[in-house]
């Protein structure tokens, strides 16, 4: 009797093009066990292009261990399930012949495609990751060396939201209580949930001015009235007094806010480098009138697709949510059942706030997160999240 498998595949490009890798995982379609993992950098490429060769190790991958399976590819890349699905034309020439590929490793009909969000292709996004770290350090991804399957987390095998209703969000089977007003937390019958705090760092002279200032402009200090933001912060978290550990972007103004808060609440202050801000490469230090005059058409890409880049050595939106995705995973597990202040910029935060809410990638240019604002996400067990406030600044007035 024929095996039925699972296939999750996904693949990225840190730079869009750039350099690029793919992630493959084959499961058992009634249990769920992982079968098989595949991963590989391949050097230079765009995201659709590691998206399709994450496809094809996972299609070949499946056939090697039985070549009358029947498999369901679940992936979060609509192009590729509509253009398989044959819904899509496939236009661009670089896709025709890896589609084809694809088509050829299992028999015609063996093979269904089904959209699935990002947050429920954590394996293989993870592994794609690994791939890409392993480029970066010059060598490939060894599977020996892979720990996606540990930050994946149990996820259900069942069907996922037909590939035609993309916009629709999976529903918890039953919806988590109202906190109580100002919680930051569930009753206990859910279980205690992970926790973070959001708080953007305060004021500096290029916020004030509202200029674009990422992670590769001057790393500003906070402003005088930065300053006095991130007291009044420091005080109202203090006098909550549910923070259980700090953690901080790397940038300075995000450490200076982050040192106001935990010296306050007698903590020590743990960096991580993914909850840095976006790279805005040569829009650093410029006003967004200004960027609309020199560069209107890298603009005008930028706004309108969250894979397009600021220009020069900019880093797209996709990038960044993955890279703050598994910096997310990992404060998790770090920090399971506990409430955390994370201490960030706007793209961190409004990019938790997104993949929480499920919500597509324009929806960050529709969140007004101000400077030393709080914002609260909590995180469940069972992978559901809620979102619990949203640039609260109630402390600074």
């Amino acid at each position: 009797m024929a095996r039925s498998f699972v296939v999750e595949a996904d693949g990225g490009s840190r730079g869009n093009p750039g350099p690029a890798g793919y992630g493959a995982v084959v499961l058992d379609a009634t249990t769920g066990e992982t079968l098989a993992e595949a991963a590989e950098f391949i050097g230079t490429a765009t995201n659709n292009v590691a998206e399709y060769r994450g496809l094809i190790a996972g299609l070949r991958a499946a056939h090697a261990l039985d070549p009358q399976a029947s498999v369901r590819v679940r992936m979060d890349s609509k192009l590729v399930v509509e253009q398989m699905s044959g819904r899509w034309k496939i236009k661009h020439p670089d896709m025709r012949p890896l589609a084809a590929e694809a088509k050829s490793v299992f028999a015609p009909g063996r093979v269904t495609y089904e959209w699935i969000p990002r947050e429920r292709n954590k394996h293989a996004d993870r592994l794609a990751n690994e791939a890409m770290d392993a480029g970066r350090r010059g060598r490939q991804w060894r599977a020996a060396d892979s720990t996606a399957e540990l930050g994946a987390g149990a996820r259900p095998v069942g069907r996922a939201p037909a590939a035609g209703r993309r916009d629709a969000t999976p529903e918890p089977e039953e919806a988590p209580p109202q906190p109580a007003p100002g919680a930051w937390a569930t009753s206990a019958d859910l279980g205690t949930p992970t926790t973070f705090v959001l708080l953007r760092h305060g004021e500096t002279e290029l916020t004030a001015q509202k200029r674009f200032s990422g992670s590769g402009g001057a790393d500003p200090s906070l402003s005088a009235a930065g300053h006095r933001q991130a007291e009044a912060a420091a005080a109202a978290l203090a006098a909550r007094g549910t923070v259980q550990a700090v953690v901080s972007s790397p940038l300075r103004r995000c450490r200076e806010t982050a040192d106001a808060v935990a010296a306050r609440l007698g903590l020590e202050v743990r960096v991580d480098e993914g909850l840095r801000e976006t790279d805005f490469g040569a829009w650093e230090g410029l006003s967004f009138a200004e960027v609309r005059e020199r560069y209107p058409d890298d603009l005008n890409a930028w706004l309108g697709s969250a894979k397009a880049a600021p220009t020069g050595s900019g880093e797209s939106f996709a990038s960044a949510a993955r890279r703050i995705a598994l910096s997310r995973d990992k404060l998790i597990a770090r920090y399971a059942g506990r409430t955390v202040l994370l201490v960030t910029h706007v793209t961190p935060v409004k990019t938790l706030v997104r993949l929480a809410l499920g919500a597509p990638p324009e929806a960050l240019f529709r969140m007004d997160v101000s400077a030393a604002s709080l914002s609260a996400v909590a995180y469940y067990g069972d992978g559901n999240a809620s979102l619990r406030l949203l640039n609260d600044t109630g402390h600074l007035r």
